[in-house]
């Protein structure tokens, strides 16, 4: 990360080094974390991933845009998350996992940089004051260009894919070379239910400008607990027979 990429931003009275990498911002969440304790930020950090709702967030992160991203390993980590003995610092999840969301820094100015995305999750887990002012930076552009739009569309259905099957239909066909279709041609009854029902509930969430990542959060939960119905309804079982 060379010095001419950083930029510092003021938010609420807290210096917080951001830079760009691929045009997509990261923001130090170490700096962030000193909004609530100057002298404890590693700590603080600590704490907010020993939660199990920040590993699912940021899990669904990576699945949705890093394809290296190791599922197996997160698995073990999400089935271990919220218990007394569970701690998860960010260099482990770096390195067990094959993150790219979080990246640790060293040297003037290191620290643990953050996908916007997964800082503002950070944000709102620590101050909502503090997240409404970081908004306010306008590192969220006010208008979408029609090209960013058509951008956003084109991304539904694979939000509403990630949410149901757990990835997207680019990365099921490179899972799979050797069948034809989509991942959407494989699905079964019930998961053609619920996936119809989840298109529904996303165009409601747009409505509402969820983000696109909370939706998606949204979603999956929504999704897991309508196939825990689904598999069990006896009529939906007699359609699939």
């Amino acid at each position: 990360m060379s010095k001419n990429n950083n930029k510092k931003i003021t938010v609420n009275g807290t210096e917080a080094v951001l830079y760009k990498d691929n045009k997509a911002d990261f923001i130090s969440l170490t700096d962030i974390a000193r909004y609530r304790d100057t002298e404890r930020s590693d700590y603080i950090l600590q704490n907010w991933m020993r939660n199990r709702s920040t590993i699912e967030f940021i899990g669904l992160w990576e699945k949705f845009n890093n394809p290296d991203f190791n599922s197996i390993e997160f698995d073990g980590i999400k089935n271990m998350a919220g218990s007394n003995s569970f701690s998860l610092t960010p260099k482990r999840w770096i390195e067990t996992t094959k993150a790219i969301g979080i990246v640790s820094k060293t040297g003037r100015y290191g620290g643990t940089f953050a996908h916007k995305d997964i800082a503002f999750e950070f944000a709102s887990w620590l101050s909502a004051e503090f997240k409404f002012f970081l908004i306010k930076e306008k590192l969220i552009p006010d208008k979408l260009t029609r090209k960013q739009t058509n951008i956003i569309y084109a991304t539904e259905a694979d939000i509403l894919n990630m949410a149901l099957f757990g990835k997207t239909a680019r990365y099921w066909r490179e899972a799979n070379p050797e069948k034809s279709g989509n991942i959407r041609d494989y699905a079964n009854v019930s998961q053609l239910v619920c996936l119809s029902n989840l298109e529904n509930i996303n165009a409601l969430f747009i409505k509402e400008e969820v983000a696109p990542m909370k939706r998606l959060k949204k979603l999956n939960t929504i999704a897991i607990e309508q196939m825990k119905m689904l598999v069990e309804n006896k009529l939906i079982k007699k359609i699939g027979s």
